[in-house]
């Protein structure tokens, strides 16, 4: 396995920032690589200069003779007044990829939607992406270089995309690199990871996961040996504040110590955390939606016949293509859009706080400075026990004092989306509906935004491509296929399922199915399949306090088996106890798993 592109002592700077320091590391044949870390800490900036579009200031960057390499930056480089197929081909004739069943599948999956003789100047930001994408993944490279490749695409498309680039090459062949906030994506294809933080780069094995543990571990380590660092600083500190009122001088070695280790402080990284802040009381009506339909002037049907009934607590996640009405079912939810057929009732105390995926709070705000915007909340709120600021917990959120008095359009998509959610937390609503909120985070904030979410005691509404944020924090997902909502109980596997059976041709056969009109109605069916609505929350809510015990318990009778063979043999009365407690915690575990049964069949029979 031989190294294809090479990096020695390469370091790079942009005005006020050094984000890269003599940093050598090389790519090898067969490796798929992720890189990951803080937004604006260079992961783009190591991407180009890896690509040979951006010269470091230090250092060299080889590529060995001969390989070709392609590079999908964030922003693409197509001219507008190319016909798209010329666009994704140059000057290679029709015949040649036509003929290729691998490249079909890719315009198929990508572009099929799209005129290939159309303008590239008249399509929209993200067919523009989705053209670029294909550019890249239709020609034949050693190497593969992307930056984002995921933007501007579905749960299906990028499905397929990581399929794609999982069976590209042969096992020991090729090589890929990738800039991806996606974490999904990240460990179904990459089985290294590279951390750009602090003008350094880390390599870790493994995919994202095995990069979570891998940093976990390296920090454990890390804060043991500060902390002893810290013990001895602090004694030496101590030392040289109370030494014995009659000197007039201390040891010199011991003074020079004292400096060194204060020196050597390492500067902490952002420390992100944001906990719960006050919401609003929320009455036991939220959203109620019945025989819902829309339809745009001139289109086709958007929403098409849904009743949904959302209740106080409710988490919900809504799956969809791209154009399938996501956006669109919001505003009906909302009351920002009036069904054309159909009602809506919100309830009276509900107090909505939505983030839509242009972040349209700020949007007539770029001439703002951020503590401008923060200036029109209250000047204190009630977070964790504290009272705390708006400027202090937008520092929570990884902001710098300095960045404060930046202007909104000077920020960067990470920065803006951060205030933009603050923002909208700081209004104090009880129902959250967010609108691809994983846009522009990199996927240290998407954690510390996911933890912020986990606590979230109102209603939460969110729609998202980003299915580790999807299956995260809500309790039930629903698909809206075709103008219809429908449950999917298996996630985000179920719904691409569903896809693919839809693509097929292939039809449900049951009643919902028959009547043509599959409906959500609370986490589940039709109102008319038996149980009342306000049945099917109390069983929807017993079914994952259960779900949460049998978690909570599931390593207890391995732990309970070890504590029993830990007991000494002759002692007889220990053992005993020991066995009862074992089979008292079996016999609990085996009643919380016939429970969970029969609640998981009343709710998929009703």
């Amino acid at each position: 396995m031989g190294i294809l592109i090479g990096l020695e002592h390469v370091g790079h700077e942009w005005p006020g920032k050094s984000v890269l320091e003599d940093q050598t590391i090389g790519i090898n044949e067969g490796e798929r690589i992720g890189i990951v870390g803080r937004n604006g800490d260079g992961k783009s900036t190591l991407l180009e200069i890896v690509g040979h579009v951006l010269e470091p200031d230090a250092g060299t960057v080889t590529w060995r003779r001969n390989i070709s390499v392609g590079y999908l930056g964030q922003a693409d480089q197509l001219a507008d007044d190319d016909p798209v197929r010329r666009a994704i081909f140059g000057d290679v004739p029709e015949y040649t990829w036509a003929s290729d069943a691998r490249i079909r599948a890719i315009l198929d999956e990508l572009v099929g939607d799209l005129d290939l003789d159309g303008i590239v100047g008249e399509l929209s930001g993200g067919q523009r992406r989705r053209v670029d994408l294909c550019r890249v993944l239709c020609h034949t490279w050693d190497v593969i270089l992307m930056d984002e490749p995921t933007n501007h695409l579905d749960l299906a498309a990028i499905e397929c995309l990581a399929g794609h680039l999982k069976r590209r090459w042969p096992a020991g062949e090729g090589a890929l690199l990738v800039v991806t906030h996606d974490r999904w994506f990240l460990d179904e294809v990459c089985e290294h990871m590279w951390e750009v933080h602090d003008r350094r780069i880390e390599p870790f094995e493994g995919g994202y996961s095995a990069y979570i543990q891998q940093r976990v571990e390296r920090e454990r380590q890390a804060a043991v040996m500060e902390e002893r660092r810290q013990n001895t600083l602090r004694k030496e500190l101590n030392w040289l504040a109370h030494g014995a009122k009659a000197r007039t001088s201390k040891p010199k070695f011991r003074i020079e110590a004292a400096r060194a280790l204060i020196a050597n402080d390492p500067p902490l990284r952002n420390p992100l955390e944001l906990k719960r802040l006050a919401v609003s009381r929320l009455g036991k009506q939220v959203i109620e939606m019945k025989d819902v339909s829309f339809t745009y002037p001139g289109g086709p049907h958007v929403i098409d016949g849904v009743d949904w009934l959302i209740g106080p607590g409710d988490r919900y996640g809504i799956l969809g293509a791209n154009g399938a009405g996501k956006s669109t079912l919001l505003a009906l939810m909302t009351g920002a859009l009036a069904p054309t057929s159909g009602t809506v009732k919100i309830g009276f105390s509900v107090r909505f706080g939505f983030m839509s995926q242009h972040l349209d709070a700020l949007a007539e705000k770029d001439d703002w400075r951020v503590l401008e915007v923060l200036g029109r909340y209250k000047r204190s709120y009630l977070v964790g026990g504290k009272m705390q600021s708006p400027t202090q917990l937008i520092e929570r959120l990884g902001f710098d004092q300095r960045e404060l008095t930046n202007f909104i359009k000077d920020l960067s998509g990470g920065q803006r989306r951060r205030l933009a959610l603050l923002c909208v937390i700081l209004e104090e609503p009880n129902v959250l509906v967010l609108d691809e909120p994983g846009n522009d985070l990199d996927t240290d904030m998407l954690a510390v935004m996911e933890d912020l979410l986990d606590s979230w005691p109102g209603t939460l509404l969110v729609v998202s491509h980003d299915r580790y944020l999807m299956e995260r924090v809500t309790d039930d997902q629903f698909a809206l296929i075709d103008g219809h909502v429908r449950h999917v109980p298996g996630g985000v596997d179920e719904y691409l399922r569903l896809l693919g059976e839809r693509d097929a041709g292939e039809k449900n056969t049951g009643p919902a199915a028959a009547a043509g009109e599959p409906r959500a109605d609370g986490p589940s069916r039709p109102a008319a399949a038996g149980l009342s609505n306000q049945e099917r929350r109390e069983l929807k809510k017993r079914f994952d306090a259960v779900s949460r015990k049998l978690e909570k318990t599931a390593g207890e009778p391995e732990r309970l088996r070890a504590e029993m063979a830990a007991v000494d043999a002759s002692d007889y009365t220990a053992l005993m106890a020991a066995q009862e407690a074992l089979d008292a915690c079996l016999a609990e575990r085996e009643a919380l798993e016939d429970e969970w049964l029969e609640l998981s069949d009343r709710l998929d029979l009703d």
